[in-house]
């Protein structure tokens, strides 16, 4: 089971801006595509944004395309999501995870793990 510190998260008010920090925890992240995923209440999963390991790959939900931005320091074995104009409905526990699937669509939109703890956004007014 691969293990993630996830941080940077909290509350803010409707068109602010975080960012979400993913730090692997006993293993590289070098060879591994890497998603932020996140969850609301009384909601499934939902794959964010997925990153390729040499980060010349990336893949947007509809729903945040224009405003988080996915990126990646391996030599820090991290990857990190900004989120700017952030808007009530992004309220969500959010994940990271990571897996040896080449395809950056495919593991936003099929990669499922037993979760860790994950960092809370809350977009309130």
């Amino acid at each position: 089971q691969l293990q993630f510190v996830e941080s940077g998260g909290g509350l803010v008010q409707p068109g602010e801006s975080l960012r979400l920090s993913c730090t692997a925890s006993g293993f590289t992240l070098d060879y591994y595509t890497v998603g932020w995923f996140r969850q609301a209440p009384g909601k499934e999963h939902e794959g964010v944004s997925c990153i390729s390991p040499s980060d010349d790959n990336t893949y947007y939900a509809d729903s945040v395309k224009g405003r988080f931005t996915i990126s990646r320091d391996n030599a820090k074995n991290t990857v990190y999501l900004q989120m700017d104009s952030l808007k009530p409905e992004d309220t969500a526990v959010y994940y990271c995870g990571a897996n040896i699937i080449g395809s950056v669509q495919l593991m936003c939109e099929m990669f499922t793990a037993d979760w860790g703890q994950g960092t809370q956004v809350t977009v309130s007014s």
